[in-house]
């Protein structure tokens, strides 16, 4: 239904929300516009600091040989703050990271209330957390920090403003809901659960591990597919078997939530995140993409190529798969529709080259990896770039096989004059992810501080060379970086809690003992893990799947004989194939938005690129040295 004077407009995740609040609806429109603006541009303003704090200390240490003590410390304070922030902000646009598969099928009625019953599984968790986040910042304000010697309450206070915010944020989104009978449905089943699980709470104690599959199996999965945002879903679960079924003081959970939230490796998120917007904004992704096309565009299925090839490329400057697809797409789909590829095929290759890229540094994949495992991250930066290769051949063979009858007689081959002219224009950007991974290779610069390096250079690049740098819009890329990372990083959060539930409960052990006598060694650990990570990057997505499982899987293959780079190259790739595979991978549907394509079109196409990725994964998995050869032991 719509408003007499105005239609009604959608809220995060799909919500209907009132055309035209009055009253109590249009009080909380107000105040969620004023509260949510100043937390965007105090987010934005964060994200402009990390980079400078970050840049100078790389300067300080670099050039002048005189390390900032301070610098890592502020940055780390800082980041808190803007992960929570972030937070606020992706809970206010709707983009907290969620499976939608099941809600998107339902009918409209239904759909209503799964979406405010999403809304209010999200509240119930705030408000059940609120006083302990309270309670944990006071707790940290009796430790001062070594180098700025603050109290530490400044940096724990982030935690519980965030979720005051959140909370405050997700309240307003609720008082305008357009649907009042499934908002109030939704609030009585929220209550009405709240209520049973608080009555069997001494019925669950005694029920010992089977509370395992309960909390982290029931309820998890019950939340996912209802639509809940997969960090809310985690978090749920985790407060309720903490409260219900053991003695731990919740304070432990806030500290476990903060622990996550808190690796300073995870602050290369929100930098590569920008430089990928960046690259965009200046040219250098379509000087590239320009550049390949030149080379390869008079080739039967030539542009297909220029996809994989494109990607590729891309994914070594940006840590994030939508900025990369949001680059290439736009460039290139208009001429590869112009000559006759099918919108459908366009969207399927273009999700395969998501899965294909997971890999290749500055993967925010391989960064959690690192961040959660211990792994070197400049060795997984060094392992990721064959596996990809790899992956890339076999959807080049799909191409060739699809493409090899087609019409090209209306195509003009590029001249070698005006391919020599765009190879000069695209030379600084196909430099930079060579000179990103030389840096962390070398130790120039940590992950971390080698995107400061990156956004310089594109700047410079920018304005110096292409000429092209619209002020106007960095204002939106840092709001948009600040609601990406705190998406990602508020799983990262909850998932560490959930990880830490789960490890305290003895489920790590008895994990190990299972998967360390399977069958067939090395090999039959490798084959279950590809199994289950791609159907884990289809339900829980890449980073909340590798932040769960890692550090439990990661110490069972060093025990198996399986390198812990070749492991995660494999699961990685593993993770992205579900990801980006239909029907419930997030990341096709990512892929579909992106390139204005009805999902319905891709599923007809994509079932040879996804077989292409599967049969690349299995060399990959087989042949150890693709991951390990360039290793330096």
């Amino acid at each position: 239904m719509h408003a007499a004077a105005r239609p009604a407009t959608t809220g995060p995740s799909g919500v209907a929300l009132t055309g035209a609040p009055t009253g109590l609806a249009a009080l909380a429109a107000r105040a969620d516009h004023v509260i949510g603006t100043a937390v965007e541009w105090v987010a934005a303003a964060i994200v402009l600091v990390e980079i400078a704090i970050l840049a100078a200390g790389v300067t300080a240490r670099y050039l002048f040989h005189t390390p900032l003590v301070w610098s890592d410390e502020l940055a780390s304070i800082l980041f808190l703050w803007l992960s929570m922030l972030g937070a606020v902000v992706a809970l206010r646009r709707g983009e907290h990271m969620r499976m939608t598969g099941l809600v998107s099928r339902v009918s409209p009625g239904a759909r209503a209330f799964l979406e405010a019953l999403a809304l209010t599984a999200s509240i119930v968790f705030l408000l059940l957390i609120f006083h302990h986040a309270l309670d944990y910042a006071q707790e940290e304000g009796f430790i001062v920090t070594p180098a700025l010697e603050i109290s530490n309450a400044w940096r724990a206070a982030a935690i519980p403003t965030g979720i005051a915010l959140m909370l405050a944020a997700a309240l307003a989104r609720f008082v305008r809901l357009h649907a009042r009978g499934p908002a109030l449905a939704a609030i009585l089943v929220a209550a009405g659960l709240v209520a049973l699980f608080w009555w069997a709470g001494p019925m669950l104690k005694p029920l010992g591990k089977l509370n395992l599959v309960i909390f982290f199996v029931g309820v998890v999965a019950t939340n996912v597919f209802a639509g809940v945002p997969i960090a809310f879903s985690f978090a749920l679960a985790t407060f309720g078997y903490l409260a219900l079924t053991t003695s731990t003081p919740l304070l432990v959970m806030v500290g476990r939530l903060d622990e996550g939230m808190s690796h300073l490796i995870l602050l290369a998120v929100p930098l590569f995140v920008f430089l990928g917007l960046l690259i965009e904004m200046t040219g250098m992704a379509a000087a590239m993409i320009r550049f390949l096309a030149s080379l390869l565009g008079h080739v039967r299925g030539g542009l297909s190529y220029v996809l994989i090839g494109a990607m590729y490329l891309v994914s070594g400057i940006s840590g994030s798969k939508i900025a990369d697809m949001a680059a290439i797409a736009p460039v290139l789909f208009p001429e590869m529709k112009a000559r006759g590829a099918k919108p459908g095929d366009l969207v399927a290759l273009l999700s395969a080259t998501g899965a294909q890229t997971e890999t290749i540094p500055p993967s925010i994949v391989l960064i959690t990896i690192g961040s959660v495992t211990g792994v070197s991250i400049a060795a997984l930066f060094t392992g990721g770039m064959l596996p990809a290769v790899v992956l890339g051949l076999a959807l080049c063979a799909v191409v060739w096989r699809r493409y090899r009858h087609e019409d090209l007689s209306h195509v003009v081959r590029v001249p070698a004059p005006e391919i020599l002219k765009l190879a000069l224009v695209a030379l600084p950007a196909i430099a930079l992810p060579f000179v990103i991974r030389a840096a962390v290779v070398e130790g120039v610069a940590t992950a971390t501080e080698v995107s400061t390096i990156g956004i310089a250079y594109s700047v410079v690049m920018g304005l110096v060379v292409y000429r092209r740098f619209d002020w106007r819009r960095i204002g939106p890329m840092l709001i948009e970086t600040a609601s990406l990372t705190g998406a990602i990083i508020f799983i990262v959060g909850c998932a560490t809690a959930m990880a830490w539930g789960l490890t305290q409960s003895g489920f790590s052990q008895d994990l190990g003992r299972i998967m360390a006598a399977l069958p067939g060694g090395a090999w039959g650990f490798l084959a279950v893990s590809i199994v289950a990570f791609v159907i884990l990057g289809s339900v829980l997505e890449g980073i909340p799947a590798i932040v769960l499982f890692g550090p439990l899987l990661f110490p069972i293959a060093r025990q198996v004989g399986v390198h812990e780079v070749h492991y995660a190259m494999v699961v990685i790739l593993a993770m992205g194939i579900g990801l980006f595979a239909p029907p419930f991978g997030v990341g096709y549907y990512g892929a579909c938005a992106i390139s204005k394509v009805n999902p319905d079109e891709g599923l007809r196409h994509i079932g040879g690129y996804m077989l292409a990725l599967i049969l690349g994964l299995l060399v990959v998995a087989a042949v150890p040295w693709l991951s390990t050869g360039f290793l330096k032991f």
